[in-house]
């Protein structure tokens, strides 16, 4: 294959993300994606970055509109923006190319992602325990049936998460940046010692979930969001399209058919706002049903001729 050309552009803007930018090596590496792929549809061989004009970007984002949703593609234009402005300050580029207008996306648009609670408990009884993985991964979708918890907090628990005394998991949330304590059932305690006893290998690693294959270490994010995937599809249940998050909101319309307030499900999942907790709850249609007014009639009315 051809040397890439933009190999050091890109080296340097992935410094430049890391070090002035503060950037986590996986968000640079979702804007390298979204270079690598631009760099090489919309600057077509023997052209440099100062040939490239308005209509090149526009081509390649109206290209991307046909591949991706609307709400990637807000995510796909912010990584041009930010790389388009680093080349105009450094003077590679014409300038001007950064303003473009973003798709419009609108928070309640979608309708919530939460899995029928039919299903949950089947998917998460549905993982074979015959082995350290099995232990493994039937505890995570516990966790994030059961808690609510996202991806990301289930990949940053430790040992010490889990305080035996008071029966309570600490958990850090990474968007509020505090630490939530849930009070643990008795079936959880029973379950975290049972993967603790058969499915967790005698590491000194102080994550609570570790890797299954070499490179030894703890469970990344992906690598949660992968279980649920992998086990969503071996179940066999009628679960298509759904992310992990589908158990959050299953989580959370569950507290709400149990008679649990708004604000006390936002407080256990974590939210800032009432807002953010609504998206989870504003599709309980049996709970719209039972509200509803019945349409008023009058008395002796008569049809218009």
């Amino acid at each position: 294959m051809p040397d890439d050309p933009f190999a050091a552009l890109r080296g340097h803007y992935l410094q430049h993300l890391h070090e002035l930018r503060g950037f986590a090596v996986s968000t640079a590496a979702q804007h390298d994606s979204t270079l690598r792929d631009f760099l090489g549809r919309a600057v077509l061989p023997n052209r440099t970055l100062r040939t490239l004009g308005a209509t090149d970007v526009e081509n390649y984002i109206r290209l991307k509109s046909r591949e991706v949703t609307r709400q990637t593609l807000q995510h796909v234009i912010a990584h041009l923006r930010a790389f388009l402005r680093y080349c105009e300050d450094r003077g590679d580029i014409t300038p001007g190319l950064h303003c473009i207008d973003t798709p419009r996306t609108y928070r309640a648009e979608l309708p919530p992602r939460a899995l029928d609670w039919k299903l949950v408990p089947k998917l998460v009884n549905s993982v074979d325990r015959h082995s350290r993985t099995g232990w493994r991964d039937h505890t995570v979708l516990h966790l994030m049936a059961y808690y609510g918890l996202r991806a990301s907090e289930v990949a940053a628990l430790t040992l010490s998460s889990i305080n035996w005394e008071s029966r309570t998991l600490h958990v850090q949330q990474r968007k509020t940046r505090s630490v939530l304590a849930l009070p643990l059932a008795d079936r959880t305690i029973n379950l975290l010692r049972r993967y603790l006893r058969c499915g967790r290998s005698g590491s000194d690693c102080p994550a609570l979930f570790l890797r299954a294959r070499s490179p030894a270490g703890p469970l990344t994010h992906y690598g949660v969001v992968d279980i649920f995937c992998t086990r969503a599809k071996l179940s066999g249940l009628p679960i298509t399209n759904s992310s992990s998050y589908a158990l959050r909101h299953a989580f959370a319309m569950r507290l709400l058919d149990r008679g649990v307030g708004t604000k006390a499900i936002g407080d256990i999942l974590g939210h800032r706002s009432l807002e953010s907790t609504c998206v989870y709850l504003r599709l309980d249609i049996a709970m719209l049903r039972s509200v509803a007014l019945q349409v008023p009639t009058l008395p002796n009315s008569r049809r218009l001729p």
